[in-house]
C-alpha cells in the first residue's frame, strides 16, 4: 500500500471515531434532560403590603383614593376650572366611576353629603308618568340617561327616596268672589299635605304681595293661623252698566248724558268709559317667595306652591327674569290651578294672549321651565285632594346627579334632557328644561321643623 492509501485510511478511521463520540455526547445530554427535575410553582406571598386595598375589589388612582377615604359614598369631584375633555356624546373612560345609589331611607343623607362636595355638581329632581298619567315607580340608575347641551353625562348619583321640603305658599286673593270662596273652604286641608320634616312660609297677594309668616314647621300651630289669615274675600264681578252704556246713566237724551251729576263718573257726558285694568301681580309674588326660599339649606327641596287662577297683569318683574332666578336657585313651581282657567274650552281661550290684555295662566310657563306640576281643579273637594297629590309628587321625585363638563360659572344657560330606557314609549318626564349655573353659598340648617 502506497503512502496515499495509508493517509486516506487514517482519515476514515478519524472520521468514524468523531461520529461515535458525537453520538455518545447527544445520548448523555438527552439522559441529563430527562433526569432533570421540574421546578415547583412559586408559592403565594402572604406578607405583601395591601395599603388599604381590599383583595378582589381592585384599586383606583391616588386622587380617587384620597377622596374616597374622606367621603366613601361621594363620587370623585373634578376641579371647577378643569378643561373639558369630552369630544363626543358619550362619557369618557375617566368618568366611569360607580354610581352612588344609597340604600332605601338613606337617600336624603347621602344627597346632603354629596351636594356640599363641589360646585360643578348638578342635581335634577324628576318624575316619570306612564301613558295613563300614573307615577312610574321602580326605576334604577340603569334606566336613566342624562344629557346636557346634547352631550351625555356620566350619572354619579341616583335615589328615589323622599326629600324634606322648604315650601313657600303663594295664595291668590285677586280671584273672583266665587273662586275665592271655594279656595277658602279647601285651605283647611292644605296643612295636611306636608310632613313634620317640612317647613313652610305663606305669601298672599291682591294689589300687592304680603308675607303672612316666615318659615315655620309644617305641623306647627303658627302655620295653621297663617293659613287662616291668608283667606280673602275675592273681587266682585263687574255688572252690566256699572261703567258704561245707558244703564249707567239716569238722564240720557240722544245717547248723551243730560245731567253730568248722575253719570257713573262725575262730569262725564259720554256713554263709553275705559274700564280699569285688574292688577294680578303673580310674578311679583313668585319672586318674593323665591327670594325667601333662596336662603334655605340647599340640601332641602325648594318648592313654591301657588294656589291661583294663573292670571298675571301689573307685576314689575317679568316672567323670563323670574324663571332665571328660580333656576339659579334650584327652585321649582308647583300649584293648584282654580277657577275658569282649568275648564276645557275656557282654558284653551285663556292661553291666547291678546295685546293690551292681561296674560292668563302664566303658571304653565313656570311649570315647564322648572319641572313642576300644576294640577287643574274646579270643585272644592277636588282642590282639597290636589294639595296632597301635588305635594306628594314634589316630595317623592327621583333625584339624579352628575358632574358637568362645562365651566360651572360661565353664566351660560345649559339645556338638559332626562331619558328613560327599558320602559316603553309615551312616557312623560317632568324635569326642568335647563339651568343657569350659579355659585351658591352653603348654609347650615339652624332651625328645626316644628319650631
Amino acid at each position: 500500500m502506497d503512502g496515499t492509501g495509508v493517509f486516506e485510511l487514517k482519515l476514515s478511521l478519524l472520521a468514524g471515531s468523531l461520529a461515535v463520540v458525537m453520538v455518545g455526547v447527544q445520548a448523555n445530554a438527552g439522559q441529563q434532560t430527562v433526569a432533570q427535575a421540574i421546578p415547583d410553582a412559586p408559592r403565594p406571598q402572604t406578607n405583601l403590603p395591601l395599603a388599604g386595598v381590599t383583595p378582589g375589589e381592585g384599586t383606583t388612582s391616588s386622587a380617587t383614593d384620597t377622596d374616597s377615604s374622606s367621603s366613601p359614598s361621594a363620587p370623585t369631584s373634578r376641579p371647577a376650572d378643569a378643561t373639558p375633555t369630552v369630544t363626543s356624546g358619550m362619557p369618557t373612560e375617566s368618568d366611569q366611576s360607580p354610581v352612588v345609589t344609597p340604600l332605601p331611607g338613606q337617600g336624603a343623607a347621602a344627597f346632603s353629603s354629596i351636594i356640599h362636595v363641589a360646585v360643578n355638581y348638578v342635581d335634577i329632581p324628576f318624575t316619570v308618568k306612564d301613558p295613563k298619567g300614573q307615577l312610574l315607580a321602580g326605576l334604577t340608575d340603569r334606566d336613566i340617561q342624562i344629557y346636557e347641551n346634547g352631550l351625555r353625562q356620566h350619572l354619579s348619583f341616583f335615589t328615589s327616596d323622599p326629600m324634606p321640603m322648604s315650601v313657600a305658599l303663594v295664595i291668590d286673593q285677586s280671584m273672583s268672589q266665587d273662586d275665592m270662596d271655594r279656595v277658602n273652604i279647601a285651605l283647611g286641608a292644605l296643612q295636611d299635605a306636608f310632613t313634620q320634616f317640612d317647613d313652610v312660609s305663606v305669601f298672599a297677594y291682591n294689589k300687592s304681595t304680603k308675607k303672612i309668616t316666615d318659615f315655620t314647621g309644617a305641623q306647627s300651630p303658627r302655620l295653621t293661623q297663617a293659613i287662616e289669615r291668608s283667606k280673602g274675600g275675592g273681587r266682585d264681578a263687574m255688572m252690566a252698566g256699572s261703567l258704561s252704556g245707558p244703564l249707567s246713566q239716569t238722564t240720557v237724551i240722544n245717547d248723551q248724558n243730560f245731567d253730568p251729576n248722575t253719570a257713573a263718573v262725575r262730569n262725564h257726558t259720554g256713554m263709553q268709559l275705559s274700564p280699569p285694568r285688574d292688577t294680578h301681580p303673580l310674578n311679583d309674588a313668585i319672586l318674593a317667595a323665591a327670594t325667601a326660599l333662596s336662603t334655605r339649606p340647599i340640601e332641602r327641596r325648594r318648592v313654591i306652591y301657588v294656589i291661583s287662577n294663573g292670571n298675571e297683569y301689573g307685576s314689575q318683574a317679568k316672567t323670563p327674569e323670574v324663571i332665571k332666578y328660580l333656576l339659579r336657585n334650584r327652585i321649582e313651581v308647583d300649584g293648584t290651578l282654580v277657577g275658569d282657567t282649568n275648564l276645557p274650552v275656557l282654558g284653551f281661550l285663556d292661553r291666547m294672549h291678546l295685546p293690551l290684555m292681561m296674560r292668563d295662566n302664566v303658571l304653565v310657563a313656570y311649570e315647564k321651565a322648572t319641572g313642576g306640576n300644576i294640577d287643574s281643579e274646579f270643585r272644592t273637594g277636588s282642590i282639597e285632594k290636589s294639595f296632597a297629590r301635588v305635594a306628594g309628587e314634589a316630595r317623592n321625585r327621583y333625584t339624579l346627579g352628575y358632574y358637568t363638563h362645562e365651566p360651572f360659572v360661565d353664566g351660560k344657560y345649559r339645556k338638559i334632557e332626562v331619558v328613560v330606557l327599558n320602559h316603553g314609549t309615551n312616557l312623560t318626564v317632568l324635569a326642568k328644561s335647563g339651568y343657569w349655573p350659579a355659585a351658591m353659598q352653603v348654609r347650615a340648617n339652624t332651625s328645626a321643623p316644628g319650631q
